[in-house]
């Protein structure tokens, strides 16, 4: 099997740099995470040029049109000839940019021990 005629799924996503690992990109697969035109399918499926490739990665879900095939794992910019991204793909994920962007944060900030008073809340709180 030659990469002109079809390429392993999980492998073509590894090669794309969507994933680190053979292996993430199987368990992004198996979870449903990865779409082949618009369908769930399985790790040895066949991709193939112009097959549309659905990955959703939180936050984001990412649509690209494969563009080349590689069986072989290349530096970040030789990857990104592997694919396309569709423009409306590009806009939503700059949508959700902004969104995160202006939604506010509810991190919890550690300040380190706490005072007599907050002790004092904490065991009111308790019930103590």
């Amino acid at each position: 099997m030659g990469p002109e005629s079809g390429l392993r799924l999980d492998r073509w996503l590894w090669a794309a740099r969507f994933y680190k690992t053979r292996g993430l990109a199987t368990r992004a697969i198996e979870g449903g995470k990865v779409h082949l035109n618009g369908s769930r399918v399985k790790k040895a499926r066949e991709v193939k040029v112009g097959d549309i490739v659905r990955v959703m990665r939180s936050p984001h879900e990412i649509h690209v049109s494969v563009r080349a095939l590689s069986p072989n794992r290349r530096s970040a910019p030789q990857a990104a000839e592997l694919y396309e991204e569709t423009g409306e793909s590009v806009a939503k994920r700059e949508l959700m940019k902004d969104h995160l962007k202006s939604t506010p944060s509810h991190e919890f900030q550690y300040k380190g021990r706490p005072n007599k008073k907050e002790r004092r809340d904490i065991k009111r709180f308790k019930g103590g």
